[in-house]
């Protein structure tokens, strides 16, 4: 019978590279989320049936449990960048983490992956990266042979970096940034996808790794390099992180006071992340232990970030319409 894994977080960004990896690979899929009839679109990653989004509720024993049903493999993708109602940062990237981890010990499942973030760490002043690395002790603790990938920022078609900047363009001449000096070493999503299937399938050694591209650059370098691939031509401003910081609280007070009907485009848990360089440290294990070379930044951007320039999928044909001779 075809192997079965269970993908937590498996129609998000990074879990459907992971998904389509596996199908093509000949494994049975099953994509646990919060609401299935949203990732329906998972589906035709494989043959039919091969690929089947579930309901699950990473905050509830039973929901997981049942999610975790006769699978040999399993991979969580669950995480939030800003807190939400009951999702908040420790329940679900601590004890979501945890409580998988927990489970699928319990149910014999043979291997798992975890997906934290460059930056865990338990002394961090930032929330998010504190219970990224409690996430990451309490899957150590009931699976200690898991596979644990902390990639730096990622980028693909379907980013919520390189495209909520770019889309940012639009609206004026200036293009506002906090920690323009922070460094960042961008992954592309299909190679994080590889190193998980890697460690599903044992071909990779459990261990934490930290996934990196080829290139470190300055937030302010990104945004230069992201304004030439979409030719146009905006004034970078850096927000200081006093400044930052003040905003970030407002916009918290804010949600709170909307009951989260109203969200600013910055908390103060994402100000304290960009005060801290988002790079592989040396001594870390990553691309080069799991044999693969990571894709640079400018192999992929293009083939995504065209719809930002002002001509969009005519660009190519008006710049070759300028060297026509009359």
């Amino acid at each position: 019978m075809t192997k079965l894994v269970t993908i937590f977080g498996g129609s998000g960004f990074v879990g459907r590279y992971i998904a389509r990896r596996l199908a093509k690979e000949g494994w049975r899929v099953r994509v646990a989320v919060r609401d299935p009839n949203l990732a329906m679109f998972v589906r035709p990653y494989g043959a039919v049936g091969q690929v089947e989004p579930v309901f699950c509720n990473i905050r509830d024993d039973a929901s997981v449990r049942a999610a975790l049903t006769g699978a040999e493999a399993v991979v969580n993708c669950v995480g939030v960048l800003a807190e939400s109602g009951k999702n908040t940062f420790d329940a679900v990237q601590a004890q979501g983490a945890g409580r998988i981890a927990r489970i699928a010990a319990e149910a014999g499942v043979a291997r798992m992956v975890h997906l934290s973030a460059i930056g865990a760490s338990a002394t961090s002043r930032s929330a998010y990266a504190r219970t990224k690395a409690a996430g990451e002790a309490a899957v150590l603790a009931a699976m200690p042979g898991a596979m644990i990938l902390r990639p730096s920022i990622i980028f693909g078609t379907e980013d919520g970096f390189f495209n909520r900047f770019a889309g940012m363009t639009r609206f004026g001449p200036v293009l506002p940034v906090v920690g323009a000096a922070t460094l960042f070493q961008p992954v592309w999503v299909d190679d994080v996808a590889q190193a998980a299937v890697m460690g599903v399938t044992g071909a990779a050694a459990g261990g934490i790794y930290e996934l990196g591209g080829p290139e470190v650059r300055s937030f302010r370098d990104l945004m230069q390099m992201m304004l030439g691939i979409i030719r146009r031509r905006r004034l970078i401003v850096n927000i200081p992180f006093g400044v930052a910081s003040l905003m970030g609280r407002a916009f918290d007070l804010g949600a709170r006071l909307t009951l989260g009907i109203l969200r600013g485009p910055l908390t103060l848990d994402q100000v304290r992340n960009l005060a801290v360089d988002n790079v592989v440290a040396a001594d870390a294990q990553g691309f080069a232990a799991l044999g693969i070379t990571p894709v640079a930044m400018e192999s992929v951007l293009p083939d995504y970030l065209w719809r930002f320039r002002p001509s969009g999928q005519y660009a190519a044909i008006k710049d070759s319409a300028r060297n026509l001779k009359a």
